[in-house]
């Protein structure tokens, strides 16, 4: 894999590192900035919404950029979103730089998408995603606890301080390492597709169901995820230490996860998705039901993140293969099913905490979610992976 790609890889990690490190941190920044604990929540969900809405809004506007230029502004404005927000003694200013940050990260993630399967042959995009996309299972593994770890020895402004320095590396790579012509745009490129054509690839039925079903396999995910600490502690009985080891556990099995899908999801699709969905729904129902046990906790939340992401990258790229004629949008499309997932994923889990459902409620919210993604993916299997050569089957 070319260099530029771990390059991008490394923008990724810094940025799901500031995705997923206020779950962590939202209690110190109520009492920072003094607001309650639900009202510091807001910094989560603003993210979320703007990931979700900031996608496609971000890759239209920077459709016609060189792609060097977009990703290098991107990863400049995020960094300094995070100098503001370390800053700031007021929690509306760090809300609004959550928001910006957030459309940052979605405009990023958008390009280099696009930009990543343009830097390969077309029998290696899948493994391209996976590089990239390593980026973000690495900051669930380290990323995440390191930041509570950081919060809590020098209070939660240190973690802002430092994902805006890790941005600077990132910033440089892509300076050395991307280059202009990569996503095929800017105002020397030849003319592509019209944006028209390009939204208009959102009425084809297979890239809805790929949608679909990315969206439902990381709803599930994060739904689990984000509850995970409960689990631990109350339901499995382990003390609060045992949460960083759960997280780094399942951030390890992601990682193992999107790297095996790496090597398959170009030439097996079919294979990733037919076996790993059943799998995965059989892996949740599991893990709700002998997670009171902690040796069984611990071995499947590394599978479960194992499973989760390779059976979630492999739609992605699927999302960017039907969209491959939206060359500048594609990588919005699959920006936003993840982000949906993620943000309708932990909401639903929290609606069944609040209805009484227990600390296991947001498991079996991931099992019924997986459920769904597997009635849906096993019939219509060789819809989402139709036989075209030997590069898909």
């Amino acid at each position: 894999m070319p260099l530029p790609l771990y390059l991008l890889a490394v923008a990724v990690f810094a940025m799901g590192t500031s995705e997923f490190m206020l779950s962590g941190l939202v209690p110190d920044i109520a009492t920072g900035l003094d607001v309650s604990v639900g009202t510091a929540g807001l910094l989560t969900s603003a993210f979320a919404v703007g990931m979700i809405l900031g996608a496609p809004l971000m890759a239209v506007l920077a459709r016609r950029w060189p792609a060097r230029a977009s990703l290098l502004g991107f990863v400049l404005v995020f960094a300094l979103t995070h100098v503001a927000g370390a800053l700031t003694s007021s929690f509306p200013v760090l809300l609004s730089t959550r928001v910006i940050a957030a459309l940052a990260n979605a405009g990023f993630l958008a390009v280099a998408l696009s930009t990543a399967t343009t830097l390969v042959a077309a029998a290696q995009k899948g493994r391209a995603l996976a590089v990239l996309l390593s980026g973000t299972t690495v900051a669930t593994i380290a990323g995440v606890p390191g930041g509570a770890v950081l919060g809590t020895l020098l209070g939660w402004r240190a973690t802002f301080w430092a994902i805006a320095l890790l941005c600077l590396p990132a910033a440089f790579g892509i300076v050395k390492g991307i280059p202009d012509h990569a996503q095929g745009t800017g105002p020397d490129a030849p003319a592509g597709p019209s944006l028209r054509t390009e939204i208009a690839q959102l009425a084809t039925p297979r890239l809805i169901l790929v949608m679909l079903l990315g969206a439902l396999v990381n709803a599930a995910t994060f739904a689990a995820f984000t509850f995970l600490a409960p689990i631990v502690t109350d339901t499995a009985g382990l003390d609060e230490l045992w949460v960083s080891v759960v997280l780094v556990l399942f951030g390890a099995g992601s990682f193992a996860g999107v790297t095996l899908a790496g090597r398959l999801s170009d030439r097996r699709p079919g294979i990733v998705i037919g076996i790993g969905s059943p799998m995965l729904l059989l892996g949740w129902v599991t893990l709700a039901t002998v997670a009171a046990q902690p040796v069984a906790l611990l071995i499947l939340v590394f599978v479960q993140g194992a499973l989760s992401f390779a059976v979630g990258s492999t739609l992605i790229a699927r999302v960017l293969h039907e969209s491959a004629a939206a060359p500048t949008m594609g990588g919005s499309y699959a920006t936003a099913a993840l982000n949906i997932g993620a943000a309708g994923g932990p909401a639903i889990a929290a609606a069944a905490l609040g209805a009484g459902a227990g600390d296991l409620g947001p498991i079996w919210v991931s099992a019924l979610l997986a459920a769904f993604a597997v009635l849906t993916a096993l019939p219509l299997r060789r819809v989402i992976t139709p036989r075209v050569g030997q590069a898909i089957r």
